[in-house]
């Protein structure tokens, strides 16, 4: 029922877990969404007090692993927003408000201090990755495979084209096989760290983390590809290049021996590779299926992310699928922006 309540409404549900929380009475301001089903209201007291409520309803959401990882995240002195109260059987969550400062917009404002907020976001990812993994699923071959399929599954049927499906999968396995052992014990990989999804709180230094309910255990290059190579702004190469840069360093000074830059920079490409296909086909998902066409005019800066990843001599083998298989005119922008996607 409450699946079909308008975007900016809270149901009834809602506002009886905000007065068993403490919160009756409380003023309740809709927030844009995002890619998911999940919504989101700001609660404010008459005092001024605030929250934030996430709805995640279910079937199509569950709030279960949002909390685990929150309060993994709290416990490591990690600053995911704490939880104030909380009833995952009907989807609500009221966290601490962590304010309307995203790294986004404040980088985008103020670029003259945009490589200290991303050393700041660099900072958090070396302190992350320096803790044993916590209590999350392995991030294995078959949830990498599972990923890139989304390309072949919906961006392909989407421009028309009869692939090598077959071959995708073996170009990915042999790819990703050399970096599977180095992810052992691994870290925890909270899967979607960008510049959307990191508040400013209290100054350039104390970033708060969102929307890491989808956190596993994998690879340290994940989380950095997906800061440095961002499906929502721009980051110039130089930034990304310098940023990468001073992730290396700081990983070597803290392990006191040597940092193998140039193995795990084929691992960063591998995985900007992988990630960045996955992005392609979920923004097509998101389109087809969820009815959000928005997505669509994010993907040639994907594409142009990937194609760079592509030109690593580690993804060769799917460098030559994508030569075989996806036609120029449908690869980089003119893969979106220069016609229309088949019916």
């Amino acid at each position: 029922m409450d699946l079909n309540i308008p975007d900016n409404a809270l149901p009834e549900t809602g506002l009886a877990f905000l007065a068993r929380a403490g919160w009756a009475g409380a003023d309740i301001r809709a927030l844009p969404g995002d890619a998911s089903f999940r919504r989101y209201f700001r609660i404010v007291k008459d005092g001024g007090a605030s929250a934030m409520l996430m709805h995640a309803p279910p079937p199509r959401e569950d709030p279960e692993p949002f909390l685990r990882a929150a309060r993994w995240l709290d416990d490591n002195a990690l600053r995911a927003p704490v939880i104030l109260a909380d009833d995952a059987a009907q989807g609500f969550v009221l966290l601490e408000d962590f304010g309307d400062v995203r790294v986004r917009e404040y980088v985008d404002a103020w670029p003259d201090d945009e490589a200290e907020v991303y050393r700041a976001a660099i900072a958090t990812l070396v302190r992350l990755h320096r803790l044993p993994p916590g209590p999350f699923t392995n991030y294995g071959l078959n949830e990498y495979l599972r990923e890139v399929r989304l390309f072949t599954d919906w961006y392909c049927p989407a421009r028309g084209l009869y692939i090598d499906g077959r071959g995708w999968t073996e170009a990915w396995e042999v790819v990703l096989a050399p970096l599977l052992a180095r992810q052992r014990p691994g870290v925890t990989v909270l899967r979607d760290y960008h510049a959307e999804n990191i508040m400013l709180i209290e100054g350039l230094d104390a970033q708060g983390l969102l929307d890491f309910q989808d956190a596993l255990v994998g690879h340290p290059a994940y989380d950095l590809v997906s800061l440095l190579q961002d499906a929502r702004r721009d980051v110039a190469p130089e930034l990304e290049a310098a940023m990468f840069d001073h992730y290396c360093q700081a990983m070597a000074a803290g392990i006191g021996t040597a940092f193998d830059t140039e193995q795990f920079f084929a691992d960063y490409a591998r995985l900007g590779a992988q990630r960045n296909t996955k992005i392609i086909g979920i923004f097509v998902r998101l389109w087809k299926r969820d009815g959000k066409p928005r997505y669509l005019d994010l993907i040639p800066r994907v594409w142009a992310l990937l194609e760079r990843d592509l030109a690593h001599p580690a993804l060769a083998p799917v460098a030559a699928w994508f030569d075989r298989n996806i036609p120029d005119e449908l690869r980089g922008s003119a893969g979106v922006a220069g016609g229309s996607f088949a019916p």
